[in-house]
């Protein structure tokens, strides 16, 4: 680790403590209906959809109808899609003439950009046409984030109405969501990362003549030339990171250089994958009408995040055991950390640091190759989504599970001084407690009983591993547990493009989005019939410093007692092997 490195990361966290208040304010207006900047422009558009569509701005739903028609405009897009794919070869802006996706490929990459999952189990600029890219993917990262952006709001409007039996209106909210938060800062960073070289046309690919060429062998031709993949790709770039989504246009994610040509893009990618998820723990404060309680959800994500990042940088700052060279019969290992797999004009303290955070917010997007990281580096990003996917988390959806966290370290508080434990004003009781548990629990039935199946499995599931042992367990864990905690990224050692993962992967993201976001709303729904409790001496503040110590411990249990086992045996043990000098 390095002074530089460290500002750097300093750097980058100071600007996101400054952007937080003031981007969850305005999110804060913008679902409140209060007037903002944009309204001129935004609100005529707004008027324009509803009327075409049909839908009453002014009718609101109570949860049951909020997540049927969540559900509704789920499964509509997912079909969409779908089609989309398996008819592309005969839809214009094709220029390679690429070939329709196979079914069982489309109906995952379907689900995962349905999801906002975003898992590829394919090479983009080889497998999906111009229009499938924009119309379907791009498209997806904008509705996909919209949803659960909306289901955030529904959740905080719950915590704080008072016996009302209404969320809001979901059309409304995806709507806003849309227009008012996601497209103008899109549009922005978009424009930002053209002008640094990020590309954006619609030209065939370009074919260049090698300097070199690869002479030919037994078994392959020469390599004269190489094909230069190109097209719309600074669009889909800035609504992957701000829709927290993470589906690259190449396969090679946001190492590629048309993707992130430089530091300073790879700097605002990084900040607009957390300033939305930051900044809606602000408006969690102020809808509620309790800010200090923001700034504790907050402070307890930033701990966490924390955490992540010194442990990965630690780890990826070492030498590897196993990579040395002799001099004069002294052994010396690597004097600069390990740099496998790592972009050289990123560095070593900005892979950590992108990684860490792609995975702390859900969103998947790679400049290394975590395949690739040491055992405990590797370790980070991993144990980012076996938590919950809650540290800052998925544009809504980490707050959400966030919430979660809050309402069982309010009944743990409550439990230990003896009286129905209290939120805001509001009792937390069974039925609250039930569905909270639910959601805990559906996280790791999936991701442990389907990587339990498939290591059982020596045809379909383990025929697909580049490695074996405890790495090899590894990749399969985080296959399963990217696909249920919607993160999308890789151990990129595994080949999931066979129909065992694609259809088991497909499921697991299904029931990692909307199986558990109905019990968020009908927590939602139960939250917001209750009646207000005015807070007394025995009330549990939820504002301070002891109450954000609590949160990161629950947390951190509910996620050790789940997952230690797996880790154990993936990881943890790999790092031991590793210095005893095992490799797999």
């Amino acid at each position: 680790m390095t002074t530089n490195g460290w500002l750097q990361i300093l750097l980058f966290f100071s600007i996101i403590l400054v952007a937080t208040k003031p981007i969850g304010l305005y999110m804060a207006r913008v679902f409140e209906r209060q007037r903002t900047f944009l309204d001129p422009l935004l609100c005529p558009i707004e008027r324009l959809l509803y009327r075409l569509t049909g839908v009453d701005a002014s009718e609101e739903m109570q949860w049951t109808g909020y997540g049927m028609a969540m559900l509704a405009f789920s499964l509509v897009s997912m079909l969409a899609l779908y089609l989309l794919e398996r008819v592309q070869t005969w839809l214009p802006w094709n220029p390679q003439h690429l070939p329709n996706v196979p079914a069982a490929l489309a109906f995952n990459t379907a689900v995962s950009f349905t999801a906002n999952t975003n898992w590829q189990s394919y090479v983009p600029e080889t497998t999906m046409s111009y229009l499938t890219q924009m119309a379907g993917l791009a498209y997806h990262n904008f509705v996909s984030a919209a949803v659960g952006l909306a289901v955030a709001v529904a959740l905080i409007r719950g915590i704080a109405r008072r016996e009302q039996k209404t969320l809001g209106n979901f059309w409304v909210d995806i709507t806003r969501a849309t227009l008012w938060v996601l497209l103008p800062s899109a549009l922005v960073l978009a424009f930002a990362l053209v002008s640094q070289g990020v590309i954006q046309n619609f030209r065939p690919y370009d074919t260049a003549k090698l300097v070199q060429s690869q002479p030919a062998t037994p078994t392959t031709p020469a390599i004269t030339t190489q094909t230069i993949a190109q097209g719309p790709v600074a669009s889909q770039e800035a609504i992957k990171e701000l829709g927290t989504n993470g589906g690259g246009f190449f396969n090679a994610n946001s190492a590629h250089p048309f993707e992130n040509p430089t530091p300073l893009t790879n700097f605002m990618e990084m900040l607009a994958m957390i300033l939305i998820p930051a900044g809606l723990t602000v408006t969690l404060g102020r809808m509620t009408g309790s800010p200090r309680h923001g700034w504790a959800v907050f402070a307890a994500m930033s701990v966490l995040f924390f955490a992540g990042i010194t442990t990965a940088y630690w780890a990826e700052s070492q030498p590897n055991p196993l990579l040395h060279h002799v001099d004069q019969h002294v052994t010396q290992l690597q004097s600069g950390g390990n740099m496998e797999g790592k972009e050289v004009r990123f560095g070593i303290a900005n892979s950590a640091l992108f990684d860490t955070e792609s995975t702390a917010t859900s969103t998947g997007a790679v400049i290394a190759m975590n395949d690739s990281f040491m055992p405990l580096g590797g370790l980070v990003p991993l144990a980012n989504i076996m938590l919950g996917e809650v540290i800052f988390g998925g544009v809504g959806v980490g707050l959400t599970g966030m919430v979660i966290f809050v309402i069982l370290a309010v009944f743990i508080a409550g439990l230990m001084v003896g009286r129905t434990p209290e939120y805001l004003g509001k009792k937390i009781e069974s039925y609250d407690v039930k569905m909270a548990m639910l959601y805990i629990l559906i996280f790791p039935l999936i991701i442990l009983g389907f990587a339990a199946v498939t290591v059982l499995l020596p045809n379909l599931g383990l025929s697909s591993l580049n490695n074996t042992g405890p790495h090899g367990l590894s990749e399969i864990v985080y296959a399963f547990a990217s696909a249920t905690g919607n993160n999308g990224s890789a151990f990129a050692g595994l080949n999931a493009n066979t129909n065992w993962y694609n259809l088991t992967m497909a499921f697991a993201m299904l029931a990692g989005r909307f199986l558990m976001i109905i019990p968020v709303l009908a927590i939602a729904g139960n939250l917001a019939e209750k009646r207000y409790t005015p807070p007394s001496l025995g009330t549990f503040p939820v504002t301070t410093t002891l109450f954000t110590i609590l949160l990161v411990s629950v947390v951190l249990i509910v996620g050790a007692l789940t997952f230690f086992p797996v880790l154990s045996l993936g990881p943890v043990l790999e790092h031991l092997l590793l210095r005893a000098g095992h490799s797999f």
